[in-house]
């Protein structure tokens, strides 16, 4: 407890947390309302009552892709890999009828281009490279981590600003690649160490893990950043209509 910061009768009204580690974090006879809580939380009491798990299952309600995404069955991935493409297209068919709107962001968030390079980059570190073994140059469009060296690595340009149809163009391909590959693969093949080549290159840290874990992760950000997407173009919208 020595080594944690405390805040004591300070005033956090309006306070916002971003990128933040507060595991192990306590707050005490708080006064927490209209409060807005997102990341990756687990074990998390409340007023004594462990809520993770009602919130996962509401999650899975919302949103049945997410169980799909999870399942070690090839078939099931399938399936997820689909219906992730099919909900990014409908929100891309979305962005379409307000021109401009992809390159709008709020609450410092990334625009929707961006949320859409940003998975060019997932594909091809995390599917290409790790369930692969690609060696390839990542695609130049792609917007990867900020850690250094390997934020323009790799064949990255940061320099580059691409239409929205040339992004689209790119994940449809890519798409197409993985599902490809999950009409294929199976269960032993996911089960099987991960091929990532002994060099540094961006993840680092995926040596070790299997296919079906690096699949994960790339299944897991295509879910996430929709949500994060769909999220701001309500954002958008709202502010527009006011």
């Amino acid at each position: 407890m020595r080594s944690m910061t405390r805040y004591v009768d300070e005033d956090l009204h309006g306070a916002e947390f971003r990128e933040c580690d507060l595991t192990g974090a306590r707050l005490i006879g708080v006064v927490m309302q209209d409060a807005v809580i997102d990341g990756l939380i687990t074990n998390l009491v409340v007023n004594g009552v462990e809520v993770t798990e009602y919130v996962e299952a509401e999650l899975d309600r919302r949103h049945p892709v997410r169980v799909l995404i999870r399942s070690e069955d090839p078939a099931d991935l399938r399936e997820a890999s689909r219906q992730l493409h099919a909900g990014w297209a409908a929100t891309i068919e979305r962005i379409r009828r307000t021109p401009g709107i992809e390159r709008r962001s709020v609450n410092d968030e990334w625009s929707a281009v961006q949320t859409m390079r940003h998975l060019v980059f997932v594909h091809d570190s995390w599917f290409r490279r790790c369930c692969l073994g690609s060696t390839e140059l990542f695609t130049p469009m792609g917007i990867g981590t900020t850690v250094e060296p390997y934020r323009g690595a790799h064949g990255l340009d940061l320099s580059l600003d691409p239409a929205l149809d040339e992004i689209v163009s790119v994940r449809d391909a890519q798409a197409a690649e993985l599902e490809a590959w999950l009409d294929e693969v199976t269960a032993v093949q996911l089960a099987a160490r991960a091929p990532v080549p002994d060099d540094d290159v961006w993840p680092p840290y995926a040596r070790g893990r299997s296919v079906r874990q690096c699949l994960g992760t790339v299944l897991n950000e295509t879910f996430e950043h929709h949500g994060f997407c769909v999220r701001d173009l309500d954002l958008i919208e709202a502010q527009d209509a006011e």
